[in-house]
């Protein structure tokens, strides 16, 4: 049947029009592919069983890990347009790409799908029944150093001629990094230790001031776990083991900074065998002007990244990926804890347990025992562009408040899943939580439970050892909720430490074209010690 006559007119119009412009020399423009760098993967990863890919017609390699697949690379301007293969070549049934909120949408063919981005993303792609694919796509490094000259100070250069593979390359490395710290401080800025491509066994290493410590793409830094490669700074009660700081600052030192497209991979499940010493993989502890830029952090057995007691810190282009399999809990992703003015940002964070949560303790805590000096409260902390999977909480405050925090804000993060996407938990301690923010976030599964949680919103004091305090002032806003999970969501606070001043605002929920007007449409049926909540547009 021939198409309605309007229809054909208007078909016609646009015809004759696109003929018109291009006599006269009008072009459509159209986005130039994006320049790509590669980044080259050791042989200590193994290949994906599961997954090909290909970012404008070149292989980018994946590799295999517990619980999900890894690709990385950066993308300059332009546009990159993805191939994912499964590795089997049987025809794909379903797909899908993350963050949804991106509307990303890709075209089929048998074992292949096809999709394009304009700009860097950190991306999930999941592909029938295998495991997620994680296409973390950086933004091009523009401030990659000279590998020698003057405030240089590279590894494999003499004097220090460290060398990669599985002997210990620990004295070297301190050297570089204390020549380093010295020249920096006699010139008035930071050294660099440039640290080239290739697998460097570490011991305990730390970072003084006027320090910049450059990790290039391929470089990687592991731990082992041989105590007697190790300095002891813990025991963790929960876990009955000891815990070192792989990297860590000194005391009072400033001006510190991590940056480049390498990784610190502290190798949990198997370092854990010989010794049963677990690994914080980086410690900024009592500095300030504290600076992370594109490092990938893999595979901890304790929590991954743990600032503690210092100001002035930012994280940005970062990639926590801890491994998913139920042996190696307690690995959260960053723990921001007692310091002031952090930023986190432009991070994607993936384990078992927290990948993003703040927490306060007490000079007896088990973690902060042996840090000398008194407790101090959290202040002034962002996470924004953020993308959190994980089996507890996505988005998290607490579990310790033994001091206060405030001015916490969590803005524009995609729950890809998770227990708990939204969760204040007050279970440990006297301090106040309050003046909290959840801004711009996307919920898009629910998979697990938590304490008998599997919901969207946990706001709640548990009635811990160390006593209990109120959380106030906490606003959560414009939340799309795709999963609502099968718990109701909960604001529970406990006589003497309530729970007030909340408030909701613009909230939809699965299924709804409009925003909830009240506590019943969003699920929040489970509440006391609270109030008044409000709802607004």
């Amino acid at each position: 049947m021939s198409p309605p006559v309007g229809i054909r007119v208007r078909v016609l119009a646009v015809f004759l029009m696109g003929c018109l412009l291009a006599g006269l020399g009008v072009q459509y423009a159209q986005a130039a592919p994006a320049p790509l760098q590669i980044y080259p993967v050791q042989s200590i990863y193994a290949a994906s069983p599961d997954y090909r890919l290909t970012v404008n017609g070149q292989n980018v390699p994946v590799s295999d890990f517990p619980g999900y697949d890894i690709a990385q690379l950066a993308m300059g301007g332009g546009e990159a347009t993805i191939t994912v293969t499964k590795v089997n070549n049987t025809a794909i049934g379903s797909y899908s790409i993350s963050p949804a909120k991106l509307n990303l949408s890709g075209s089929v063919s048998g074992a292949s799908l096809t999709f394009t981005v304009t700009r860097d993303e950190y991306l999930i792609v999941k592909l029938d029944g295998r495991p997620g694919l994680v296409i973390a796509i950086d933004p091009l490094e523009t401030n990659r150093p000279a590998d020698s000259g003057a405030g240089i100070f590279n590894v494999r250069n003499a004097p220090y001629n460290a060398q990669p593979g599985s002997g210990y390359s620990t004295t070297a490395f301190q050297n570089a990094l204390n020549d380093a710290a010295a020249w920096g401080t006699a010139n008035g800025r930071q050294g660099t230790v440039y640290v080239p491509a290739g697998v460097w066994t570490l011991g305990t290493i730390y970072l003084r001031s006027n320090l910049a410590l450059y990790l290039a793409p391929g470089a990687v830094l592991r731990y082992t776990g041989e105590r007697a490669n190790y300095d002891v700074h813990w025991h963790k009660d929960s876990q009955g083991r000891d815990i070192t700081w792989f990297i860590s600052t000194r005391y009072s030192s400033t001006s510190i900074s991590i940056y480049g497209r390498g990784t610190i991979d502290g190798n949990g499940k198997a370092s854990l065998a010989p010794s049963n010493l677990g690994v914080n993989l980086l410690t900024p502890v009592y500095t300030t002007n504290f600076r992370v830029d594109g490092i990938t952090f893999k595979e901890a057995s304790s929590w991954m990244v743990m600032p503690i007691r210092s100001e002035d810190l930012s994280f940005t282009n970062l990639k926590l990926f801890n491994r998913l399999d139920l042996e190696l809990g307690e690995n959260d992703g960053i723990d921001v804890m007692e310091s002031k003015a952090v930023t986190v940002r432009n991070a994607i964070g993936i384990g078992l347990d927290d990948p993003f949560s703040t927490k306060t303790w007490a000079a007896n805590t088990d973690i902060t025992k042996n840090i000398p000096g008194n407790p101090r409260p959290l202040d002034n902390v962002l996470f924004d562009d953020i993308i959190t999977w994980t089996f507890c909480y996505g988005l998290k405050v607490g579990q310790g408040v033994l001091q206060n925090q405030s001015n916490v804000t969590f803005r524009n993060a995609v729950v890809y899943d998770a227990a708990v996407a939204i969760g204040v938990h007050h279970k440990y301690g006297t301090g106040t939580a309050g003046t909290i923010r959840f801004e711009n976030i996307d919920i898009e599964r629910l998979s697990f439970t938590n304490d008998n949680n599997r919901t969207w919103l946990a706001l709640w004091t548990g009635a811990g050892a160390n006593g209990v305090g109120p959380i106030t002032g906490v606003t959560i806003t414009d939340v799309r909720v795709r999963n609502a999970g099968t718990t109701a969501a909960r604001i529970n606070g406990q006589p003497g430490a309530q729970i007030t001043g909340v408030e909701l605002r613009r909230i939809l929920m699965p299924g709804s074209s409009a925003y909830a007007t009240t506590l019943t449409q969003m699920n929040i049926t489970n509440v006391s010690e609270a109030g008044p909540v409000t709802i607004s547009q």
